[in-house]
């Protein structure tokens, strides 16, 4: 699965541009980052932030824990193209995409979701959905889902349906 990204100072640039520049008057513009990456791509870039080494592991919708699995349709792509407003008003990224996630991870580091539920976390299924395909001598899992804001807090291999 693919989801489009854009960080919130170049999309604030975006709407300032669009405000702000009278060639926008009556367009609609699409903002996001020019390449999305893969799911798997965009975990382990955070994992990379945060110093974490371990594997990510891309599973089937089916093979997930039912509190994991997701609404939305890993098949259907998601795909938003912004050439428009680069095109017509020169928008461009103000802050380099590393910085963007550094920052991002500083961020929601500093502003954790509220408790979670122990409910929403089934280690034992969570286990099971990896032993297919993992050693027996493999640590812990964390566990990802799209769309879920909070993810497990052990460490080692990730999940993405």
């Amino acid at each position: 699965m693919v989801f489009p990204r854009g960080y919130v100072e170049d999309v604030a640039a975006a709407i300032t541009l669009a405000v702000t520049d009278s060639r926008a008057a009556g367009r609609v513009y699409n903002v996001a980052e020019q390449q999305a990456v893969p799911e798997t791509r965009w975990v382990r870039r955070i994992g990379d932030v945060l110093g974490w080494e371990d594997e990510v592991v891309a599973l089937p919708p089916e093979r997930l824990p039912e509190q994991l699995r997701s609404a939305l349709d890993p098949d259907q792509p998601l795909s938003i193209d912004s050439a428009r407003i680069r095109r017509e008003l020169g928008y461009g990224e103000v802050v380099p995409a590393d910085v963007a996630l550094r920052r991002t991870v500083t961020w929601e580091l500093a502003h954790p979701p509220e408790p979670l539920d122990p409910r929403h976390f089934d280690y034992e299924a969570e286990d099971a959905a990896l032993s297919a395909r993992s050693s027996p001598t493999q640590p812990s899992r964390v566990i990802y889902s799209p769309g879920a804001r909070a993810i497990s807090k052990r460490q080692a291999t990730t999940i993405i349906s």
